[in-house]
Formats: structure tokens, C-alpha cells, sequence
């Protein structure tokens, strides 16, 4: 007999624009036929949290229960699903439905779905119910929607992965990155500490660029053969056409014209982080060499599939520091003074 459906799961929610998050409860719906019941073991902090949190994106829906990064085990599954059995390792990235008949869904890109893919939180499902995301117990998915995690990865670092992992991995392999490219990362942070991982792993020649040198060493050590920060006017002029491929991390507004500038013929700047202004360009940046200024959000289900076996194979788990969850609120505080390294991840059952 299946077991009982949970209908309220302990979460933690921001209750209105710009408000601390605080415990509470929130419904989850029963298992459907192809649902999976997966209780949550770990979540990760990505900035996007906070930018929806805080209205920074647009309009969101309160109470908002964030989380985009799921790592757990399935508890429950629906009587159809064929892919997942109770005791598997999955996670859940972000976003949990598509129309899954557009031509992005078919050809495995329904972060693209012509009709929006649904998000994993802060959006509303095809039933017009409002989804919750990840900082809570436990999480109801179709199986189409769920990942599984290979035994070579931890959960609490293979969360990160579920969004930071596959928005880095998903660019480098579009743009073809590895041997005998030279690829920068700029910010190193929740996403560019993953970005200099898979680069590397990739067999790319991998350079940072940050504000500073204070993480210089991190950088190497994961990867990075050189280290540059940006605060230092002759960066630019050093590297000027050096690149193959440069990935934005940050969430503030760049300096387009000057990053553009770093790229050889050809090249790409693509951008991941998103900033909540807008940004100015001159098209001569891009006219001069030919270059592409492009953007990459996340990666469809298979290639989301891809990511974490391939960083299973090459131990790429994220950089961690494990808080329990009344610690959320001061995690925002130090994501937004770049006071972690690399990634904050919820241990959920403390909530």
C-alpha cells in the first residue's frame, strides 16, 4: 500500500517582499502516478534566492519558499514511475515542469519551454497552485523532472551542483570548451568556483578575473592556472585578445566593452550572473573580432544528468559550508558581502 501523502511539510518562507524568512508550513501535493516523494536532505543557497526573495526579478509570490538546489532521497514514488525506486539519491534543479511538446522541450532544452518552464518555486504549476522550492522536508516532482545523484558524489555537495554545476557546465559545452582554449572566469564565487572546476576537468586553460587577489589561492587550487584581479588597470591591458571564451558569474553590472575586449576573434562573452539593472554596450566592442555577447540560464534534464555524472567521474563537488537553517537569514547578509566561499547549504533536517 503506499504510504500516507504528506499534505504540509516544515519549511522555512519569506512571508512578504523583502522579509526575513522565518519557519512555517507549507502543502505539498499527493503522489501522482508519476511523482516522486523525495525527502530532502540538503539545499544550497544560490544568490537568485535572495534576488527573488527580495522582488529584485519582478513581482513573486508570498509566502516565497525558496530553494533550486535539492539533494535527497525518494521516499514515496506513484505507481508509473519507471525511473526511480524509494532509496534512490536524486536531486531537483530549477524548475519542475514544461509543456514537454514545444520544440526546446523535445530537443532536451526545457529551461527554454516556449510556454516557461515551471519553476520550482515562485511560480505557479499548471494547476494555478503556487510551487515551493527546497528549504523544507520534502518536495513532490514528476519523475520526468528529477535527477539522479551517482553514489561517487555527496549530497550536501552535489546540491550546488543542481544549479551552480549545470549553469557553468551547460555554456562551456555549448561553447565547446577544453583542450587548447583559453577560457576566463569572471567572479569567483557560488558559480565561478564551478566554472573554474569544470573548465579545468574540461581540459581548458583556465584563467580567473576577480576584483581583488584575495582568492588567489582557491582559484589555483581549483584549477585556475593564472589569477588576475580587474581592480588593476593593466589586467586589461595584459589580456587584451587572449580568450577563446569568458563566462560572467557576477551579479552586478560589467564593464562589457572592457571584458569584450579580452577576447580573441571570434570569441564569446557569456554572460550566467544575472544583475537586476541594466548594462551598457558599445557595438563597436563587438563589431571589432567578430565576438559574440551572449547569455546561458541553467541546462534541460539531460544534459542537467550529464553534469552531475561527469562531475561524479572527476569528484567535482561544490565547496561547502554546511549551516543549519535558523542560520538562513545571515547567510543572505554574507552571500551578498562575498563572505563565503563557496556555496552556503541548508543541513534540512534541521528546519
Amino acid at each position: 500500500m503506499p504510504a500516507t501523502p504528506v499534505t504540509q511539510v516544515a519549511a522555512y518562507a519569506t512571508p512578504a517582499p523583502k522579509a526575513p524568512l522565518e519557519r512555517t508550513t507549507v502543502p505539498r501535493r499527493p503522489v501522482g502516478e508519476h511523482d516522486v516523494l523525495i525527502d530532502i536532505k540538503f539545499a544550497g543557497i544560490c544568490h537568485s534566492d535572495i534576488h527573488q526573495v527580495r522582488d529584485g526579478w519582478g513581482e513573486g509570490i508570498y509566502p516565497m519558499v525558496p530553494g533550486h538546489e535539492i539533494a535527497g532521497v525518494v521516499a514515496e514514488v506513484g505507481p508509473l514511475v519507471t525511473k526511480f525506486a524509494v532509496g534512490d539519491r536524486v536531486g531537483v534543479g530549477c524548475f519542475v515542469d514544461s509543456c514537454r511538446t514545444c520544440e526546446y522541450c523535445l530537443r532536451g532544452d526545457e529551461q527554454f519551454c516556449a510556454k516557461g518552464a515551471t519553476g520550482t518555486y515562485n511560480a505557479l504549476d499548471k494547476n494555478g497552485e503556487p510551487t515551493y522550492g527546497g528549504y523544507s522536508t520534502h518536495v513532490v516532482v514528476d519523475e520526468n523532472y528529477t535527477v539522479r545523484i551517482p553514489d561517487g558524489l555527496a549530497l550536501d555537495v552535489a546540491a550546488p551542483l543542481l544549479c551552480a554545476g549545470i549553469t557553468l557546465y551547460s555554456p562551456l559545452k555549448h561553447w565547446q570548451a577544453g583542450p587548447g582554449k583559453k577560457v576566463a572566469i569572471v567572479g569567483l564565487g557560488g558559480l565561478g568556483h564551478m566554472g573554474v572546476k569544470i573548465a579545468a576537468a574540461l581540459g581548458a586553460e583556465v584563467t580567473v578575473l576577480s576584483q581583488s587577489l584575495r582568492k588567489r589561492e582557491d582559484g589555483l587550487r581549483l584549477g585556475a592556472s593564472h589569477y588576475y584581479a580587474t581592480s588593476d588597470e593593466t589586467t586589461f591591458e595584459k589580456l587584451a585578445g587572449t580568450f577563446d571564451l569568458i563566462l560572467s558569474t557576477v551579479s552586478a553590472p560589467l564593464g562589457l566593452d572592457a571584458y569584450l575586449g579580452l577576447l580573441k576573434v571570434d570569441g564569446a562573452l557569456v554572460n550566467v550572473g544575472a544583475p537586476e539593472d541594466p548594462v551598457a554596450l558599445n557595438l563597436f566592442s563587438v563589431i571589432g573580432g567578430r565576438k559574440t555577447l551572449a547569455g546561458s540560464m541553467i541546462g534541460g534534464i539531460a544534459e542537467t544528468q550529464e553534469m552531475l555524472d561527469f562531475c561524479a567521474e572527476h569528484a567535482l563537488g561544490a565547496e561547502i559550508e554546511l549551516i543549519a537553517a535558523d542560520q538562513i537569514n545571515k547567510a543572505y547578509e554574507r552571500v551578498e558581502a562575498s563572505d563565503v566561499r563557496y556555496r552556503f547549504v541548508i543541513d534540512t533536517s534541521t528546519i
